[in-house]
């Protein structure tokens, strides 16, 4: 059965913590702290930004969360510094499981779409210097419509980008508040859980499917064809 298979893309497919190795040059040993800060301030922007119906491109969120980083911090990064640190949000690494696994879904007749807060041109440039661009069907960007997932016109939005229903339509995001939002907006969802420590939100919206990378995506689609209300197992906490 072929289903539309929507991949969020900062920390799904593209993994954030690649500007660390930037962020170590600058800061030494505190660049892991601070580039989990800068993600999780990111974030925080996006969501007030969605709620205020205050939209700016998440590019100006992600500058912001910067700025803002670096006064919590006190890093004393220069302007040209933070600017070469944005430029490496363009072109940041894909986890290694994310072409082989685009390619098997592609190959067995998946429609995948690239789904993301992003703006569809610097998601275009960021997939195509990760080598991802030309395994999806279509990149399809929260910037047109003005607002930032987990809002559920994002997600509406994106059915009719796709031309699909939810009960055929999956989210594949490693972020669980994206995964709660797109249940919540009548998806299937499934979360890719890459590190044990990950703690999914007690919300009684658990993922339909969890998978520890995106590798077993394929194995286990089939496993999970109900409806958008029911859940396939999920495995234990891994270690």
């Amino acid at each position: 059965m072929t289903t539309t298979l929507a991949f969020d893309v900062y920390g799904t497919l593209i993994d954030t913590d690649g500007v660390v190795t930037r962020l170590r040059q600058l800061l030494g040993e505190g660049a892991e702290e601070f580039s989990r800060r800068w993600r999780e301030r990111q974030l925080e922007y996006s969501f007030r930004r969605g709620l205020m119906r205050a939209y700016q491109d998440f590019s100006v969120c992600t500058r912001q969360a910067l700025d803002h980083t670096c006064l919590a911090t006190g890093a004393a990064l220069s302007g040209e510094d933070r600017r070469a640190l944005l430029e490496a949000y363009r072109a940041l690494p894909a986890f290694a499981d994310a072409a082989p696994a685009l390619s098997d879904l592609r190959a067995a007749g998946q429609r995948l779409f690239a789904f993301s807060n992003g703006s569809a041109e610097a998601v275009r440039t960021l997939l195509e210097a990760a080598g991802l661009l030309d395994l999806f069907q279509d990149v399809v960007s929260v910037d047109e419509i003005g607002s930032f997932k987990p809002d559920p016109a994002v997600y509406h939005h994106l059915l009719r980008r796709s031309g699909a229903v939810g009960a055929s339509t999956w989210l594949v995001s490693s972020n669980p508040f994206d995964v709660i939002g797109a249940i919540s907006a009548g998806l299937r969802a499934a979360w890719v859980r890459r590190s044990p420590a990950a703690v999914f939100d007690p919300w009684d919206i658990p993922p339909t499917l969890t998978v520890a990378g995106l590798l077993e995506l394929g194995q286990r689609l089939g496993g999970a064809q109900a409806g958008p209300g029911a859940r396939a197992s999920e495995p234990g906490p891994r270690s």
